[in-house]
């Protein structure tokens, strides 16, 4: 099973009144379903299942995928002292929420989660009710101005400081009448100098003919989406300077401890990276953590 329990835990007939349809699957609850969550519909879990048909690893890589999030937060609050986060298409709330993992490190870290499925904005908003570091907008990544202009961002975030923006397993959902690109450089262009960019993103390149299997059942059951190659993920990172160890597979991206990478990390669906934008020292000098032998020392990892 990839949720918990027997029953449906969200209740029904409350979201038929707010405008959701439950019998439709939305990747924030698909997401949710595979992770293990319980905030997801019957048709959640049922697309959850057959995409576990199709490939038993799916859920494991999403849980991979997750701890990369953690393991870039802590990376980025903690060695590169960054002090601003926007979560994009951030989801259903799980355990070890950037905020959490940021405010672990400084308290006074602010972070904006935007998502546009109401249920995810919902749970968002009850765990961050009385938090003034953190908030969460109910916006679609395909209107980037939307985002920037909007007031709780403006609140909280500084564009003229150095942001982390996070892209994580949010891009492949874009397709290329989406223009991903242009969607994606919008963010870019509005970050400063030193800002980072964070990308996780569901890749085709190890089994093309399962990815497309994946997509098919995707694009009929719940969202358009698109897996791309390495190559191809790596464009929205626009230039900005890869840190170690570059775009790989999730679970290979520093991992703690070191030892613990898969014998097969190409199993793992996701690739991912963290860059940073030109014009401020890279962030091995940035965050003094490159060790006599060229290596990343381990000390927050």
């Amino acid at each position: 099973m990839v949720a918990k329990g027997g029953g449906d835990p969200l209740s029904v007939s409350g979201w038929e009144l707010a405008g959701i349809d439950p019998t439709k699957a939305n990747v924030a609850r698909v997401y949710d379903a595979l992770l293990g969550g319980s905030h997801n519909f019957v048709a959640d879990r049922d697309v959850a299942r057959a995409m576990e048909t199709l490939d038993r690893r799916i859920p494991a890589a999403c849980r991979a995928n997750r701890a990369f999030l953690g393991r870039a937060v802590r990376f980025l609050a903690g060695q590169a002292g960054v002090r601003q986060f926007l979560d994009i298409g951030s989801g259903i709330p799980a355990t070890g929420n950037v905020h959490e993992i940021a405010q672990q490190v400084a308290a006074d870290t602010r972070v904006v989660y935007v998502d546009h499925d109401p249920v995810a904005v919902a749970y968002s908003r009850a765990i961050l009710a009385g938090n003034e570091c953190a908030t969460v907008i109910e916006a679609d990544l395909r209107e980037p101005g939307e985002i920037l202009a909007h007031p709780d961002l403006c609140k909280l975030i500084d564009f003229a400081e150095p942001i982390a923006i996070l892209f994580v397993s949010i891009l492949h959902f874009l397709t290329g009448d989406d223009d991903p690109y242009g969607t994606v450089a919008r963010f870019r262009d509005a970050a400063a100098p030193g800002s980072v960019m964070v990308v996780s993103h569901v890749t085709n390149q190890n089994d093309p003919r399962l990815a497309a299997a994946v997509q098919r059942l995707y694009t009929a059951r719940a969202a358009d989406g698109r897996a791309r190659s390495r190559d191809e993920i790596a464009g929205f990172f626009g230039g900005w300077e890869m840190t170690e160890p570059g775009l790989v597979y999730v679970p290979q991206w520093r991992p703690d401890p070191p030892d613990e990478v898969p014998a097969c990390p190409e199993q793992f669906w996701f690739v991912g990276g963290v860059a940073r934008k030109p014009g401020c020292p890279s962030l091995q000098e940035f965050a003094g953590f490159v060790d006599e032998g060229g290596g990343f020392g381990g000390a927050q990892r």
